[in-house]
């Protein structure tokens, strides 16, 4: 995994911000916040795992009473407040944390949300209400598959498919979560240019220390020439999404 220092620099650089990249999806089964949207009254309080730059937040804003996002990234919080000052929104506010160490009272909040962020189940547990909930997106194992093979490693390259979803589920019910359900999807992505998928192996751990050697270039001009189709470049986005009740 990769550590504070890799997030700290990608978060100079563009601020994860992907917006402007062209790809298009096929299979996608629900939007990770509009699923917390449903899922949530508007007289609830609302932590955000991993808030990143507070876009999430923001569009969100009108539907909970307060909303609170946390990032480990200095770098991040300081893009989320830059974005909160440009709006009109008075019930966010955001903080630089660790996920591992929640400074929040104890059973706080209504509900808790964690977008490709990882979390300590115990902390979760900890600033929950009970009959709150807590609800996850993460990235599968057999995400990117195509790609990761073809270089021949990548982020959880080796590991089975599933196995995070399984240990997640163990550690939340293990916290004292009273029911988790899980769902996932796995589905199609085309990345209209290769300087799409090109910035996307930059500036994430998909591929580890991508584009060091000389000969991934090789690899990867390789892998859009079998993968180009009339819609993009063709790869896979899997994704799973835990719902758990306190």
């Amino acid at each position: 995994m990769y550590e504070l220092d890799f997030y700290n620099k990608v978060g100079k650089i563009n601020g994860w911000d992907f917006s402007h990249l062209q790809v298009s999806t096929e299979g996608v089964k629900w939007n990770f916040y509009e699923e917390v949207k449903k899922r949530s009254l508007q007289s609830d309080v609302l932590l955000d795992l991993g808030t990143g730059g507070g876009e999430n937040l923001l569009r969100l804003a009108p539907a909970f009473l307060f909303l609170v996002g946390i990032d480990f990234s200095s770098g991040m919080i300081e893009k989320a407040n830059k974005n909160l000052g440009e709006s009109d929104h008075l019930n966010i506010r955001f903080s630089q944390m660790n996920n591992d160490d929640l400074q929040f009272p104890h059973q706080f909040f209504d509900r808790i949300s964690s977008c490709h962020a990882p979390f300590h189940s115990m902390e979760v547990a900890k600033v929950l209400r009970d009959g709150g909930t807590f609800m996850t997106q993460q990235v599968s194992e057999a995400d990117k598959l195509n790609i990761k093979l073809a270089f021949g490693r990548g982020q959880a390259y080796e590991e089975k498919d599933g196995s995070l979803k399984e240990r997640y589920v163990k550690e939340l019910e293990e916290a004292g979560f009273s029911s988790v359900q899980s769902y996932e999807y796995d589905s199609i992505e085309y990345y209209k240019r290769p300087e799409d998928l090109l910035f996307l192996l930059k500036h994430t751990p998909i591929i580890p220390e991508f584009a060091e050697d000389d000969s991934d270039i090789d690899i990867f001009n390789q892998f859009i020439k079998e993968n180009m189709t009339e819609k993009g470049i063709r790869t896979n986005s899997k994704r799973f999404l835990l719902v758990a009740n306190k």
